[in-house]
């Protein structure tokens, strides 16, 4: 069996929100912390990871807790990086794979860093004929977003056989959805891209998005 790919000393970006692979994320970053780190990331080609905090604060205050954050988080690419002006950034990134932390610590100036382990891709499974109203509904909110020109954060038209992939639909559905980010989390974390739609299914139902 093949042995998971493991990164030392990855970078973390601990933030209320969940990024799935695939989807885009953009940020604006101003700590000192952050910009140091996104600037070494982007001269080196090397990704973060993004993971969902359960305790803290996105933003450093005097006083909060510590930063708690959950273990299963996904690795960030930068794709676009600009700086409009002195002490700020503004990225655009794009989850890629998933992974699990092995071993953290806090170094001094209170960056997060990490040894991971990468988690599998999904499985390539095709979505069901059951669940095909799913992915349907989904091509249409995708319609309807294009038309209004797209909110920044949402993941661009895939190819169209994307649109037939169990992961990839549930992704972008979790994405969408005004879910809490608990249940977000969980569903990214779901290795089982089937089980990962069937749930997003139920919640569309019970919603009326979807029959």
């Amino acid at each position: 069996m093949t042995q998971p790919l493991t990164l030392t000393s990855l970078p973390l970006f601990p933030l209320g929100t969940v990024l799935f692979p695939g989807g885009l994320l953009p940020l604006r970053v101003f700590e000192v912390r952050y910009l140091d780190m996104v600037r070494k990331c982007q001269h080196a080609g090397a990704p973060f990871g993004v993971v969902g905090l359960t305790e803290g604060h996105e933003v450093r205050q005097a006083g909060a807790p510590e930063e708690r954050f959950h273990d299963v988080g996904t690795l960030a690419v930068i794709e676009q990086l600009d700086s409009p002006q002195p002490g700020l950034i503004a990225l655009r990134c794009r989850g890629v794979e998933r992974f699990r932390i092995l071993d953290r610590h806090r170094l001094p100036h209170g960056l997060w860093v990490a040894d991971v382990e990468q988690l599998p891709a999904d499985a390539q499974v095709a979505v069901p004929p059951d669940l095909a109203p799913v992915a349907a509904a989904l091509a249409r909110v995708q319609a309807s977003l294009r038309e209004r020109e797209a909110e920044a954060g949402h993941a661009l038209p895939p190819p169209a056989e994307a649109r037939d992939d169990c992961g990839w639909v549930a992704n972008r559905w979790c994405e969408l959805l005004p879910a809490p980010v608990e249940f977000k989390q969980r569903m990214m974390a779901l290795d089982n891209p089937l089980l990962r739609l069937e749930l997003v299914g139920d919640v569309l139902a019970r919603s009326g998005i979807v029959p």
